[in-house]
């Protein structure tokens, strides 16, 4: 058996011959494993970008003719997590009979159409743009990938000549196209013209590879995309420094990432002038060279080169001007230095549009910046959510090693603004917009919960993920936090331990969701405890901890809250979760009663005040959620017990019957309850919902 252990410097290499050898000799299964190793090295491709195929021998339905079928990632899809549901398969021959109806490069949108016609498989994703790339080539593997190196050679000043320089006559080249049927003929004139050539180089585009089988065509990759890092990397050494030399010093770790926090919500106000946005953070050492270097200015306006790159992070960046030292204390004396920037990056978008449109061009798109930079500090970007932030994010890194590694051969190149124009407002482009599905209501939104480890917080964190929001999940409890984290997907949340009786700690929770979101849109004051004793038996410990969690907790949590919302000028809401014992007098609970209805009061008066902000404070008033409430553990189970006269185990009972609908209530009705304010009744505020089943006693009057 051949020996598949191979060393590579600049790429992972990643195949397991014992895992391949599972999926024995079924090549579309070998194929998408190839492609999710691919797409787990940012290096090589990035989320969504690239494509990967296979051809297999399959009986046709209808004539029970063995034909060749190819297997191609379908539109929109992302080969690092590839599956069978998101691959088409494409009768061969079908595609290439499409040359003959072709009519040249005014059919191109009319062709991506008659793909349809070509399917094999009934099941398929929708066939993408680089179909015919793929189908026009005769091997039984192809891979088409998006390689931070090989993109610095498509970039480089004299491409064609380097590509030469670093291959010889092994690699074909293929200049610049738009991706679509003529460039699938091109790539095929390039390997009539150059037989053996193990690949092509497409100009500032990326490079297709490929082999007899799924492993052949893996190294085959792998080492293609070395050879061009080697190459890069002795070019930087010949040259001595990248990006011209540092120009100015970064911050330290800490300092960067206060600054961070601090002019997040500024930037994501600004950001969301058209549409709230989600932000992200980066400082890598590949980020900071970049943005300190002396070539920034020049680089930057320049813009990306790969179509893949700018789709998602705009042509060019908006770079601040603003000194690495700036003092960001004062927000409305940085916001007055910030707002000119931005209205100078939306006008020069709006003159990019306004320049490049063509009589059915789609409506100009929002043309706030995506990629910041703040020298010195680092690099944010905005986008409708946390997952589209930070791959634009990690394309705009691939695009800075695209520039590093082609400034370093001969001089970085980027697309002319009419060829990327005519990209980002292509009518299939806008017509793949379009097909995305509704957003949720709570999408575009950040929430930050206390007492989010468990019971009713964990709950109405689950409830805000669900509706679309990301979620900032406190606590005390660090190894509760975890685990209540851990059961979300990717971008969706964050924890921060979070003690509400310390004003440091809440900050700190906060900082958190600035930098790892952008800001903070909803709180919700979950946490808590219950304390149930007889007046002569309440000590001041008990009375001051109530008083300590449950009120100066929610109001320097208001207090810090308002503060980042008004940076961002998008309004918000805060919801303190109280309890009926706060409108209800009771036996054994003056403590408890008292600083619930100071929670409430409290919502009412920050209402009052923070109106003319746009932020929302509303109540939301559980009473006997006994399943599932960690407040009902233990002490104040028992004296809720022994002031009813009755077991800890007859509560639930007792109280769904004391309530008019006669009904149990869960953690999942109070978020419920949370929903109902902070996405649906977006024009209400002071306002108490009971969330109690019904008990006449405390009925807001």
């Amino acid at each position: 058996m051949e020996n598949k252990t191979k060393t590579f410097n600049y790429v992972d290499y990643l195949w397991d011959e014992e895992k391949a050898l599972s999926f024995g000799d079924n090549q579309v299964d070998l194929f998408l494993y190839r492609s999710n190793i691919l797409g787990a090295d940012l290096r090589i491709t990035n989320y969504g970008g690239g494509n990967t195929s296979c051809r297999t021998i399959e009986k046709d339905p209808l004539t029970n003719e063995e034909v060749e079928v190819m297997w191609i990632k379908g539109s929109g899809g992302d080969i690092g997590t590839l599956n069978r549901s998101g691959i088409a398969g494409i009768y061969t021959n079908r595609l290439r009979d499409l040359k003959n109806v072709y009519g040249g490069l005014e059919d191109e949108d009319r062709m991506v159409g008659l793909f349809n016609h070509c399917i094999f498989d009934l099941d398929s994703k929708a066939p993408s743009i680089d179909t015919p790339l793929h189908g026009l080539l005769p091997f039984a593997h192809i891979d088409h990938l998006h390689p931070d190196a090989l993109i610095a050679v498509a970039a480089a000043k004299d491409s064609e000549k380097v590509t030469k320089e670093i291959w010889g006559d092994t690699m074909g080249w293929v200049p610049w196209q738009r991706p679509g049927f003529d460039l699938g003929l091109q790539i095929e004139k390039c390997l009539e013209d150059n037989p053996g050539i193990r690949g092509i180089v497409l100009g500032s585009h990326g490079l297709f590879t490929w082999g007899d089988t799924s492993y052949e065509c893996y190294i085959n990759s792998l080492e293609v995309i070395e050879m061009a890092s080697e190459f890069i990397e002795k070019k930087i050494k010949e040259k001595g420094s990248v990006f011209g030399g540092q120009k100015i010093e970064s911050l330290p770790k800490e300092e960067r990432l206060e600054k961070a926090a601090q002019i997040m919500p500024l930037l994501r106000g600004l950001c969301s002038s058209e549409n709230r946005m989600i932000g992200h953070f980066s400082d890598t050492d590949v980020v900071m060279e970049y943005i300190n270097s002396n070539d920034l200015e020049r680089l930057a306006p320049m813009g990306t080169s790969c179509p893949d790159h700018f789709l998602r992070t705009k042509i060019q960046p908006l770079v601040l001007t603003l000194d690495k030292n700036e003092d960001l204390s004062d927000a409305d004396a940085i916001l007055k230095k910030l707002e000119p920037a931005f209205a100078a990056y939306r006008q020069e978008y709006l003159d990019y549009y306004n320049t490049c449109k063509k009589e059915n061009s789609p409506a100009v798109r929002d043309a706030n910046p995506v990629i910041i930079i703040y020298p010195g500090v680092g690099m944010f970007s905005f986008a409708k959510n946390k997952q589209t932030t930070r791959v634009a994010n990690e394309f705009y890194i691939n695009a800075i090693n695209v520039m590093r590694g082609a400034e370093a051969i001969t001089s970085y190149t980027s697309l002319p603004r009419q060829e990327a124009f005519d990209i980002e407002y292509w009518l299939l482009e806008e017509a793949k917009l379009q097909r995305m599905p509704k957003e949720q209501p709570l999408s575009r939104k950040v929430a930050l919960v206390t007492g989010a480890g468990g019971g009713i917080g964990k709950a109405i964190a689950d409830k805000l993920a669900a509706e679309g929001a990301n979620v900032v999940l406190t606590d005390i409890n660090e190894e509760s936090l975890v685990k209540a984290n851990a059961t979300y997907k990717r971008d969706v949340s964050t924890y921060a331990i979070c003690d509400v009786t310390n004003t440091d700690s809440i900050a700190s929770a906060y900082k958190k969701a600035c930098i790892e979101f952008g800001g903070v849109d909803i709180i919700v004051h979950s946490a808590g405890l219950a304390i149930s004793k007889a007046l002569e038996d309440t000590t001041d410990k008990d009375w001051n901890i109530l008083q300590s969690i449950l009120v100066k907790g929610q109001f320097d949590l208001a207090k810090q809250a308002t503060a980042i919302m008004r940076k961002q000028g998008l309004g918000g809401d805060y919801i303190a979760i109280a309890s009926k014992n706060g409108l209800v007098a009771g036996p054994n609970n003056v403590a408890y009663g008292t600083a619930k209805a100071a929670q409430q009061h409290m919502v009412r008066l920050l209402a009052a005040e923070l109106g003319k902000d746009k932020i929302r404070v509303n109540t939301v008033n559980p009473d006997g959620v006994i399943v599932g409430s960690k407040i009902w553990e233990g002490a104040w189970a028992e004296g809720r017990a022994k002031a009813n006269g009755i077991t800890v185990e007859e509560l639930p009972a007792f109280y769904a019957k004391r309530n008019l609908l006669n009904e149990i209530i869960t953690p999942d009705d109070i978020a419920n309850g949370v929903f109902s304010l902070v996405g649906i009744l977006d024009k209400s505020t002071g306002n108490i919902i009971n969330v109690d089943g019904g008990m006449a006693n405390a009925f807001v009057r």
